[in-house]
């Protein structure tokens, strides 16, 4: 299942993580075990943000995903199911048969 992890960090700690590396090491390290379909940054409520797009091929996976950021970043964490336009249309084509 396609899912999205949305983040922030407080700014503190994002601060010191960007100058001391572990931002860059900490997303790094998620990357490659889960290997996303996308990653995007932004600010976002006057705190460093993104967004992760991946394949959960099972539940376990979310620790992967989430224990770094919680705990090297101290991130505020959301994990939201999401579809493409492939996956949207399959979904109302079943809708409306």
């Amino acid at each position: 299942m396609r899912m999205m992890v949305r983040f922030t960090l407080p700014v503190e700690k994002g601060n010191q993580a960007f100058k001391d590396g572990s931002l860059g090491k900490t997303l790094e390290s998620v990357f490659n075990k889960i290997k996303p379909e996308a990653a995007y940054f932004t600010p976002m409520d006057g705190k460093r943000a993104g967004m992760i797009f991946f394949d959960l091929a099972e539940p376990s996976q979310i620790v992967e995903v989430v224990e770094p950021l919680f705990s090297n970043l101290n991130a505020a964490i959301e994990i939201i199911p999401v579809m493409n336009r492939d996956d949207l249309r399959k979904g109302i084509a079943k809708v409306t048969q």
